[in-house]
Formats: structure tokens, C-alpha cells, sequence
């Protein structure tokens, strides 16, 4: 019997995956309850494990399942075992640490001053450094994720209050996090001095709110008050919220990528809207990579906003070419061999009525691997496309990411070991054309990419990384350092 969950972990394989979502409300009896939908927003930021962190006045209450959001945390666990007014979210993909329960988020600890539980998204890039330093120490980790040595260096702290603990511990951090955490007195946000990872405050009736990205504040009918600023710490109580500038104020590197593919469409991060950039991500390619073409079909369902824009731009109509079935779970099982001929069509279909002897041009978020992009050429082909030209709403994938994004090693790169006239012929369209970094900042609302000062964090596209890599010297990804750290699990 064959099993189609491998085609479908190809295919993810073959895109980037955020490592995770955060989400915490503190001055609300609902507060689980609140946590749980805010998770449910920013689902697509984590699809493998989710966690909840409650307080009641007395004593904290931790909920963290192996699943998607709403198959795991049902009315009864969120209503029933987490109750209280103040709690803290998180919903993972797993980078650092691997999968596995032991390493679901947020992390909880006992500590002498009082509980303490962190979430955080993003990537620690010391974190196995500093570990080796505490475990000489006689530190006892219980995990192998990254986000557990804040726990350990808040806990070690000789300060005298948390928020000096909590500084101190911060300020030994190197790479991206953005972070909620949560004691009995308070919660806690804080993103690096860089601000490559997104977190906003929000309100809910006087209730303060901090999350990955607006949508989560949309879907509780919460206020969006503003973005964190990169290096800035919050503190909340129920007196009210203080802003702390730990760091040393740098030039923010916030994730390009999260306007490309990683924020919802309907977000906004750092002042854009995400659908309006993707939507002029695509126009700009229409003006850099034009082409001749009957239609203009979006590879769902990540590549449809910048289509939209290419197809506006280019005037070329658009249409729903392929349609996606969001219906194909993970252990979806096969009945026959006869399944290892469908691959991509397990997930998408090609509209022959719309494609049958027109000219094609597909428009794609990314090519990562190339597998993907080779297997719905190919679907439109034999659905009677006469021609298929791609185009992608980014610049080549050169380079994995150490901030947080599941990427694989560097040598699987499609753009990192060919020209791109050899990835047209890889995935075999009549023609091939990327937006160029310039472009791609243009979208953003930027004149140009300052070579000397980026604006953004853009290493999978350029190479260069905005921090110290200090863990992951000597290696291509993040996956081959969390593989050895787990003995290969």
C-alpha cells in the first residue's frame, strides 16, 4: 500500500516553513479560550504542535499537544484545565530541537522568584553555545529547543527583579526572537535589537494583547495599537504596560520573506498591508519579466496575490488555472500503488478548461527544490497548455535562513547550484524570470536595496546574514545542527 503523506512532505519540502506563531492576553476571565483562536489565526505559521500557558491567581496551568489547533485544543481542555485571566500561546513547525512533544512550546518553569513560561519565534543563533556554558554549570535541560536556554538564564540571573533578570538574559542572545512570556504579576514581549521576527500589541476592551501578526487580533475583534519597535522589551500588568529599550538601538533587518510568503495575506507587518505588497510584488514583475501570454494563473494558494498584480500590470486576464484541494491531510493513506502517479494532483488540479491551448504563465511565490515547480508544469502541459512560462515573486533562493525557517541545506537549493536558464529547463517552461532583490524592495515601498545598510533581513536571496551565526558555523542549515543535537531523531 502506498502512502501519500510522502508525496505531500515532498511537496512541503519543497517550501519555506516559519517556525512558529506566538500569542498571549493578560486582564481576561476567557483568556485560554481568547489564546486558542488567536492560535487559530496563525495556524499557518505552525502546523505541527501548539501549547497554552494559563494563570488563575494561584498557580499556572500548561496545555501543549502534538496537532493542528483545532483538533487538539477543544472546548473542554481550554475551558476546563486552563483556566484563569492571563495566558500565553504558541503553535510550532519544527526547526531547532525537532519535532516531539518534550519540545512543544511555550516552555514552563518553577523558578525561585516564581513561574515563568516563554514562547518565542524565531532563532536563536548562540542558544547551543550558551547551553554548553550552563550545562557545565550543572544546568539540566529538559529539551533540545532553543527557547529553553531563556528559561535557563532568567533562572541563573543574579538580579534582583524580573525585569532585570529578564534583560540581562536577553542581552545574551544573538539572532531572531520575538518573544511573550508570562509570570504571576505579568507578561512580557520583546523582540531583537534587529526586528526580524513581527510582534504587535493589541487591545481587547481594555485587555492588552500580543501576537505574531494583526490577523490574530482580527479574528477576537481586538485593536491593533502598533507594532513592537525592534530591541524593545514590554512589560504588562493589570496597572497598565512600560516599554524598555534594552539594546543598543541598530538599524532594523526585518524578514523581507514575510511580505514574499510567511505573513498571512490579510496581516499587516510593520506598517504595509501584505496583500497590497504581494499584489505590487507582482506588478513589479510584470515590468521586470514581461512575457506574451493568453492567461495569467497563480500556483495556489501563496502565488495568488502577486498573479493578480502581474496579470493587472501585464494586461493579461487572470484565471484560476489550478485549483488546490484543501482537504488532503498528512495521513491521508492510499489505496493502491496506483497513487504514486497522481503526486502534485493529490493537492492540485489543473483546470484544463481554462488552460487548453492558451499560453501559461504561472506565477509562484518561490522555487525552493524545483520538484514542485517541475510537477505543475507539467500538469498544466498535459492539461493542454501551448505554452507555460514562470514567473516568481521573488529573487532566486540562494542561501538557507538561520532566523527561524525551516529551509533545506544549501547544496538542495534549486538557484544555489544552477543558472537560471538551467532552472527553466529543470522544471521545463518555455520561459523563466524571478524578481530581482531591487524589484522586491520597490514592493516593499523602498527605492532600492541599500547595499551597504540593507533595510532588510534578505540572506536566503543575498547571503548575508545581519548577526553572528556562532552555532551553526561549518553547516548548511538549521536542520543538520538540530539532527546531530538530537542524535539524529
Amino acid at each position: 500500500m502506498a502512502d501519500a503523506s510522502s508525496f505531500l512532505a515532498a511537496e512541503a519540502d519543497d517550501h519555506f516553513h516559519d517556525e512558529c506563531g506566538v500569542f498571549g492576553i493578560l486582564g481576561r476571565q476567557d483568556a485560554a479560550a481568547i489564546v486558542t483562536l488567536g492560535l487559530h489565526a496563525l495556524q499557518h505559521r505552525g502546523q505541527e504542535a501548539a501549547g497554552i500557558v494559563s494563570f488563575d491567581g494561584t498557580q499556572f496551568h500548561v496545555e501543549r499537544h502534538v496537532g493542528l489547533i483545532g483538533d487538539t485544543f477543544t472546548k473542554q481542555s481550554v475551558i476546563d484545565r486552563l483556566p484563569g485571566s492571563r495566558a500565553i500561546g504558541h503553535t510550532r513547525y519544527a526547526t531547532t530541537g525537532g519535532a516531539g512533544l518534550r519540545n512543544v512550546q511555550p516552555f514552563f518553569a518553577e523558578l525561585a522568584e516564581g513561574g515563568l513560561a516563554i514562547a518565542h519565534n524565531g532563532n536563536i543563533t548562540n542558544a547551543m553555545t550558551v547551553q554548553r556554558v550552563l550545562q557545565k554549570q550543572g544546568a539540566i535541560f529538559s529539551s533540545t529547543s532553543d527557547t529553553e536556554t531563556i528559561l535557563h538564564l532568567v533562572a541563573t540571573s543574579k538580579e534582583r527583579d524580573t525585569n532585570s533578570r529578564f534583560i540581562e538574559a536577553i542581552k545574551q542572545l544573538e539572532g531572531a526572537f520575538s518573544l511573550v512570556a508570562l509570570t504571576a504579576k505579568k507578561m512580557i514581549g520583546c523582540r531583537d535589537p534587529l526586528g526580524i521576527r513581527p510582534l504587535v500589541l493589541g487591545d481587547l476592551d481594555g485587555s492588552w494583547i500580543l501576537a505574531s501578526e494583526t490577523c490574530a487580533l482580527d479574528i477576537i475583534g481586538a485593536r491593533f495599537v502598533r507594532d513592537l519597535k525592534p530591541g524593545e522589551m514590554v512589560v504588562i500588568t493589570s496597572k497598565g504596560i512600560e516599554s524598555i529599550f534594552p539594546f543598543e538601538p541598530q538599524k532594523p533587518r526585518f524578514c523581507v520573506f514575510e511580505y514574499v510568503y510567511f505573513a498571512r495575506p490579510d496581516s499587516s507587518v510593520e506598517g504595509r498591508n501584505v496583500y497590497d505588497v504581494r499584489k505590487r510584488i507582482g506588478a513589479e514583475l510584470a515590468l521586470e519579466s514581461p512575457v506574451e501570454a493568453d492567461i495569467v494563473v497563480p500556483v495556489p494558494d501563496s502565488g495568488t496575490p502577486a498573479a493578480i498584480g502581474f496579470s493587472q500590470a501585464a494586461g493579461i486576464p487572470f484565471e484560476l488555472g489550478i485549483i488546490r484541494n484543501h482537504y488532503v491531510g498528512r495521513t491521508f493513506i492510499a489505496p493502491g500503488d496506483s497513487i504514486r502517479h497522481m503526486g502534485v494532483k493529490l493537492k492540485h488540479n489543473a483546470n484544463r478548461k481554462m488552460i487548453e491551448g492558451k499560453r501559461v504563465v504561472l506565477v509562484d511565490d518561490s522555487i525552493v527544490r524545483g520538484t514542485t515547480s517541475q510537477k505543475i508544469v507539467q500538469m498544466v502541459r498535459d492539461a493542454g497548455a501551448r505554452e507555460v512560462h514562470m514567473r516568481i515573486a521573488s529573487p532566486p533562493t540562494r542561501a538557507s535562513c538561520f532566523y527561524g525557517v525551516d529551509t533545506p541545506e544549501k547544496a538542495k537549493l534549486l538557484a544555489s547550484r544552477m543558472t537560471v536558464e538551467e532552472m527553466a529547463s529543470f522544471i521545463r517552461v518555455d520561459s523563466l524570470g524571478f524578481l530581482s532583490l531591487d524589484g522586491l524592495y520597490r514592493a516593499v515601498g523602498e527605492p532600492g536595496r541599500d547595499n551597504e545598510q540593507p533595510q532588510f533581513c534578505d540572506a536566503c536571496f543575498s547571503n548575508e546574514y545581519p548577526t553572528r551565526l556562532l552555532d551553526f558555523e561549518g553547516h548548511d542549515n538549521v536542520r543538520t545542527l538540530s539532527l546531530l543535537a538530537t542524535g539524529g531523531q
